[in-house]
C-alpha cells in the first residue's frame, strides 16, 4: 500500500518524534459537511451565471453531495437552509440522505430575504416581525428535531446604515428575547452556533458584528449556545487563529464555516488565497486537543466543521471537493506539529526557534499520507481525479439550466 514517497515521509516524521498512527487516526476521523446551497445558482448583486446540471430540489443536492463523501469519506453531512430546502415531508429528505450514504446536518434559518425584514428581523421595532422571525427559528428547531440534526447555524443580516436610524441598545435586548426563546425550544443535546459579521448587508452597524458580541450572546444563554467562526466574516487583517484560541479556552468555539477571502466575505473555496492562515488555525485546535484542561480538549473535540461557500463561476461539486481536500490538507500539516518542540521554544524565549517548529510542518509536502489515509479508508486517494474520471458531472447535465438557486 506505502509507497517510497511515503515511506520516506514516514521516517522523517518518526525521527521528530510525531506519532503518524495518531495523526492517522485524526484525519479519519474528521468530519466537514458540505452546504446544500453551495450545490445551486448563485452569483453577485448583479449577476447569477445559471450552470447546466445544478440541482433543481433539495433531493438532487442530496444527491450531488453524496458524490463529495463518495469521494473523499469526510464529508457526510449536509447542511440545510430554510426556506430554500424546505419539503412537506422531511422524514422523506432525511431517509432520502440515508440511501445516499449521507445524513442532514446543520439546519440554517433564513432570516434575511423576506420583505418584512428590510429593517431587521429578531430586531425589528415591530414586535409582529420580531414575533415571525421567532416562530421560524422555532420552526427550525422542529425540523432539526425531526431529521436528527443536532446543531442549528444562526447568522443575522440585522443592522443598520446610518446613525440614529434605530436604537442599538433596544436591538441587542431584542435579540436576547428572541434566541431565548429558542434556545428553550432545544433538547439538552442540541446547540445553536451563533454567527457574526461585522458589515455587509448593514454599513453602519450589525447587531452582531464580532466574535465577542457572539460570545457574550451565548453566554447570557446557557451552554447550548456557543459561537460560530465563518474564516471571511472579519475585518482585513484579523488574527482568526488567536480569536479561536480564546473561544477554545473560554469552551465556547461551536463551529466553522469554511471559506476564503481577499477582500471582505468573498465566500471562495477553503484554502484558495491564504492557506497559511487556515493552517495557523487549525493549529491552535491541535494544541487544544492535547490541553491539559479536559474542557478545552473536549470544546475541541466537538467543533462542527462546515463549508460556506458561494460558487459562481465553477463547477459546484469539484469545487466542493476542491474545499474539502484543502482543509484535510492544511490540518494534516497542523497535526505534524511538534508541539513539546514549540513549548521548548517558548519556554526559552526563543522566537525563531518557536515560529521554525510551527512553519516547518506547514512546508511538509502530505500528499503521501493523505493518500495512504484516503486508501485505508476505502476511498479515492486522488478524490478529484476520481471525481471526474467517474462522468458524473456529464450526467447530471441533463437536468438542464434553472435549478435551485439562493
Amino acid at each position: 500500500m506505502a509507497d517510497k514517497h511515503y515511506v520516506l515521509f514516514e521516517e522523517q516524521q518518526k525521527d521528530r518524534g510525531i506519532n503518524l498512527d495518531e495523526v492517522k487516526e485524526k484525519l479519519r476521523t474528521i468530519k466537514i459537511e458540505t452546504p446544500s446551497w453551495g450545490y445551486g445558482d448563485s452569483g453577485t448583486r448583479f449577476k447569477v451565471f445559471q450552470q447546466e446540471g445544478v440541482p433543481r430540489d433539495p433531493f438532487e443536492k442530496i444527491e450531488d453531495a453524496a458524490q463529495v463523501q463518495k469521494h473523499t469519506g469526510i464529508s457526510p453531512g449536509v447542511a440545510i437552509h430554510i426556506p430554500w430546502d424546505y419539503v412537506d415531508d422531511f422524514t422523506k429528505l432525511k431517509a432520502h440522505a440515508e440511501q445516499h450514504g449521507v445524513h442532514l446536518g446543520a439546519v440554517n434559518p433564513n432570516l434575511f430575504q423576506d420583505d418584512e425584514y428590510k429593517f431587521g428581523s429578531v430586531t425589528n421595532s415591530d414586535p409582529d416581525i420580531r414575533r415571525k422571525a421567532t416562530d421560524h427559528l422555532l420552526e427550525c428547531v422542529d425540523i432539526a428535531k425531526t431529521v436528527g440534526s443536532k446543531e442549528l447555524s444562526l447568522w443575522f443580516a440585522d443592522g443598520t446604515n446610518y446613525p440614529g436610524q434605530a436604537d442599538i441598545r433596544k436591538r441587542k435586548h431584542w435579540m436576547y428575547e428572541c434566541l431565548s426563546e429558542m434556545y428553550n425550544a432545544l433538547d439538552e443535546d442540541m446547540r445553536m452556533l451563533i454567527e457574526y459579521k461585522f458589515f455587509e448587508p448593514a454599513f453602519y452597524h450589525t447587531d452582531l458584528a464580532d466574535w465577542g458580541m457572539s460570545y457574550n450572546m451565548a453566554q447570557k444563554l446557557g451552554p447550548k449556545a456557543e459561537v460560530l467562526v465563518d474564516t471571511g466574516h472579519h475585518p482585513q487583517g484579523t488574527n482568526i487563529e488567536h480569536i479561536v484560541a480564546y473561544l477554545l479556552d473560554e469552551k465556547r468555539l461551536g463551529g466553522f464555516h469554511f471559506n476564503s477571502r481577499k477582500y471582505a466575505d468573498d465566500d471562495l473555496f477553503a484554502g484558495s488565497l491564504n492557506p497559511y492562515e487556515l493552517f495557523l488555525t487549525f493549529y491552535q485546535i491541535v494544541s487544544a486537543l492535547y490541553d491539559e484542561d479536559a474542557g478545552v480538549q473536549k470544546n475541541a473535540k466537538s467543533i462542527a466543521y462546515m463549508l460556506d461557500q458561494c460558487h459562481n463561476l465553477e463547477a459546484k461539486i469539484p469545487a466542493m471537493i476542491r474545499s474539502i481536500t484543502n482543509v484535510q490538507t492544511l490540518y494534516a500539516k497542523a497535526l505534524l506539529i511538534n508541539l513539546d518542540e514549540v513549548q521548548q521554544a517558548q519556554e526559552k524565549q526563543d522566537v525563531l526557534a518557536a515560529e521554525h517548529a510551527v512553519r516547518k510542518a506547514f512546508e511538509f509536502d502530505v500528499t503521501p499520507l493523505l493518500r495512504v489515509v484516503r486508501e485505508e479508508m476505502g476511498v479515492p486517494a486522488d478524490p478529484m481525479a476520481a471525481y471526474l474520471e467517474s462522468e458524473y458531472g456529464e450526467k447530471i447535465l441533463k437536468r438542464g439550466k434553472g435549478g435551485a438557486s439562493w
